[in-house]
């Protein structure tokens, strides 16, 4: 199983062909952030699913109780790269609420039902983010 760095690189080799579906069949794309102290490109393998032309994603980080590195950086810059398969481009990345978040964790929970036991895990309302091609 892929994980991290070595997930990135093989998914960037191949295009996808390694490493786009992932465990459980769930789907994998690549998010490249901007270190919000560092200012250096920074890249992550993550769970998504497509919603009305955007990807949805999830800042989960298994449930602990800060929100994970590349949500902080989107947070700082919500310029991001995006790579599905093959197809890399710019997208602008945003936080679900409301109604809209309730609609996309149901979905995203399909996909990964550990994110509802993530949800348990931790006091934060874990973060849902829209990444809007731009």
């Amino acid at each position: 199983m892929l994980f991290g760095d070595e997930h990135v690189r093989r998914y960037e080799e191949t295009d996808g062909e390694v490493g786009h579906d992932w465990e459980k069949g769930a789907p994998i794309l690549i998010l490249t952030t901007t270190g919000r102290k560092s200012g250096q490109e920074r890249k992550f393998a993550l769970i998504y699913q497509e919603h009305e032309g955007a990807y949805v994603i999830v800042a989960s980080k298994g449930g602990a109780p800060q929100h994970p590195g590349w949500y902080l950086n989107l947070q700082a810059n919500p310029e991001v790269k995006v790579q599905v398969k093959a197809d890399k481009f710019t997208a602008k990345a945003r936080t679900a609420t409301g109604a809209e978040r309730e609609t996309l964790w149901a979905k995203m929970a399909k996909v990964w039902p550990d994110y509802d036991e993530y949800q348990k895990k931790t006091d934060r309302e874990i973060p849902v983010v829209v990444l809007e091609r731009a």
